[in-house]
């Protein structure tokens, strides 16, 4: 390895992994071994004197004198390299490059060239023996900031790739310890009413607080958020007190980087609906929006990076948690870095018109052992604005769409309830000793209903005599007299609207049923599981490949078939595959219009050994059943998808829509 690599490397341990052999996160003392060791951070305050370790479970190895040799050797990227066009800028005599993705050659490396939203990308393929240390690197490392799988996805294939490399992230982030948390269940809610697309950034944020936090070292014990509705940019603001004139001088400093909003967000925190908030508004032509009481869903953006932000932290910081103010900047890079899925795009590339440079930046390019070609400023100004201009109209059609599909999925578990003018209600607010404590209080009475989910509410024995309440915060009330029982009332049902409920039950039984569904909420899903007690096996006869060209796909149905693809994908159905191997798909026309996606694998089953095990017949199993009080059926989502191909007949059962 050459010197100067050799200081840098030493450098950049000296800047994040100075102590070795700590405990983790959780008091556990770990063994320093060659290729697994506990590292930490050391950072000393000058002024208190305080030292604090910031720990780090991966040992930052930027070694590279092997990569290339070790590439070459790997059984696994054999067939890829097999299938290069291209070697240094000159196309191999007899190829084409085709469409994406294509495998290149670039000083004796091996790359696979594909495109993300018309840039192409320029993927290094990592051996099998350095893979663990890009997921390492992409999630368990400080900089990673335990991103989950679609995320670290998004991050390691803006650079890397390798067979499996889908499957294995999903295995990786699956599988951290720190990772595996349980999630709320979700509750009864009316429908989603999304908020409208800002295309300007930082013309609308939102803003909230978190904590108290354990005080840290410096007196930290807030973190203001700051949260900008068109790019998802995030700021996160380490605060001594939680009080109004903090936040506008940390505002004031916010906003001297990226401008004055036009529109703060925020829930109904003393804070933020003091005197000194509402003057700085006035003073900065601000106009503040408030969330309704007890219902911080409508500031949902800010809301949801609090519990990532929360979660990130959890999983870093050290024992005592008494420097999780210095791991912010860290977090939040992870967080700006990575694209947004109602966006597409990074925040950090929508604010500044290009990719930051990343740890895994620094990876690629120290085993490229090459610099980054640069370019004058006028060209780099040039090619910001050319790429801002192009990706505005995507971020918008993107963010549509995924208003769109959140909806779409969110009211799969909403009930459309109204109330009138009039009506006795019951209100559910938290207790004065704890916000986490709620009850229900009342009858109050409604006033009347200012929107689809908001209702203003009359409360004569409490200090503010009306109130603005969202609808999940309310229940009717029954009066003794006129009580009656409501099977399935909104009160007592989670996820019976989902599953059919026979009307043929009586009132008692139905009421049980729901019960027993919402006991077993996870084996109602829509998304289909995956046994790992059996795995199908395809014999062929020996030295026979079938390679089948695919059928052409009309234009007006290659978008449902990419939507498809994506999902099964994501589902982990299928996986990206080098396999010689390939069966068409068909696409078969439903009732409704909509089309099945379908595999021609007549070729395959004429070259496999035929399975001569009986099927079960029916009418004997009826038989069997004739005595019973009760038949069950078991009618599985997608029950094909539920049972994996063993790994070495996954080859076999390739297909190909292109």
């Amino acid at each position: 390895m050459p010197e100067s690599k050799q200081r840098f490397n030493r450098a950049v341990n000296e800047v994040f992994l100075n102590e070795r052999g700590k405990r983790n996160s959780k008091g556990v003392a770990t063994q320093c071994t060659e290729d697994d060791i506990e590292v930490g951070q050391r950072v000393h305050d000058l002024e208190s004197d305080v030292e604090t370790e910031v720990e780090d479970p991966i040992p930052l190895d930027l070694s590279s004198s092997s990569f290339g040799r070790d590439q070459a050797n790997d059984p696994l990227l054999q067939v890829a390299r097999s299938r290069v066009v291209e070697v240094n800028g000159v196309t191999v005599q007899g190829s084409t490059k085709g469409t994406y993705p294509y495998f290149l050659l670039k000083n004796d490396l091996l790359y696979r060239v594909t495109s993300d939203e018309g840039q192409e990308i320029e993927q290094l393929v990592v051996p099998s023996s350095y893979t663990r240390k890009v997921l390492n690197f992409s999630h368990s490392h400080l900089l990673g900031g335990h991103l989950g799988a679609d995320k670290t996805q998004e991050r390691v294939l803006r650079r890397f790739f390798w067979p499996g490399v889908y499957e294995e992230i999903k295995r990786y982030c699956a599988s951290c310890p720190e990772c595996q948390l349980s999630s709320p269940k979700p509750k009864l809610r009316a429908p989603l009413i999304p908020l409208p697309v800002i295309d300007v950034p930082f013309e609308r944020i939102g803003m909230d607080l978190v904590g108290p936090l354990d005080k840290t070292s410096r007196g930290h014990q807030y973190i203001l958020v700051l949260l900008d509705y068109a790019t998802r940019y995030p700021e996160a603001i380490p605060l001594r007190k939680a009080n109004a004139k903090t936040i506008a001088k940390e505002l004031i400093q916010v906003f001297s980087r990226v401008g004055i909003p036009k529109e703060i967000l925020t829930d109904q925190g003393t804070p933020f609906v003091s005197r000194v908030m509402k003057e700085l508004c006035q003073l900065l032509n601000i106009h503040p929006l408030r969330t309704s009481v007890y219902h911080p869903q409508t500031d949902g953006l800010v809301e949801r990076f609090n519990r990532t932000l929360k979660g990130m932290l959890k999983k870093v910081v050290s024992r005592d948690g008494k420097d999780w103010d210095l791991l912010l900047p860290y977090l939040l890079f992870a967080v700006r870095e990575i694209p947004q899925s109602s966006t597409g795009f990074s925040p950090f590339e929508l604010l500044y018109g290009r990719h930051p440079r990343g740890i895994l930046d620094v990876l690629k390019e120290t085993w490229e052992e090459q610099g980054v070609p640069g370019v004058s400023t006028v060209q780099h100004v040039e090619q910001i604005q050319e790429r801002i201009s192009r990706i505005v109209p995507l971020v918008r059609h993107h963010m549509e769409l995924a208003q769109s599909t959140q909806k779409l999925h969110y009211d799969q578990r909403a009930v459309v309830r109204e109330f009138k003018a009039g009506d006795r209600i019951m209100v559910l607010v938290p207790t004065a000793e704890s916000k986490l404590l709620a009850r229900w209080q009342g009858p109050y009475e409604v006033l009347d209903k200012i929107s689809p989910v908001n209702y203003r509410v009359s409360q004569p024995e409490r200090r503010k005599k009306e109130a603005v309440f969202h609808i999940n915060l309310l229940k009717p009330w029954q009066d003794r007299e006129a009580c009656t029982v409501a099977v399935g009332d909104a009160d007592s049902l989670s996820t019976g609207q989902s599953v059919p409920i026979s009307p043929e039950l009586t009132p008692k039984q139905t009421e049980e049923a729901i019960q027993l569904v919402e006991r077993n909420e996870d084996v109602f899903s829509a998304t289909p599981g995956r046994t790992q007690e059996i795995a199908h096996d395809i014999v062929t006869e020996h030295g026979v490949t079938v390679r089948v060209k695919p059928y052409r796909i009309p234009e007006a149905k290659r978008d449902a078939v990419r939507a498809e693809v994506r999902k099964m994908l994501e589902l982990g159905v299928i996986e990206e595959s080098q396999s010689n191997w390939s069966s068409p798909i068909v696409l078969v026309p439903k009732p409704d219009g909509s089309i099945r996606f379908c595999n021609d694998f007549r070729k395959l089953n004429e070259v496999s050994k035929f399975d001569a095990y009986p099927m079960p017949r029916v009418d004997e199993l009826v038989e069997r059943l004739a005595k019973a009080r009760y038949l069950s059926l078991l009618d599985l989502t997608k029950g094909y998808w539920q049972i994996p191909l063993s790994k070495e007949e996954a080859r076999e059962n390739c297909i190909c829509d292109t």
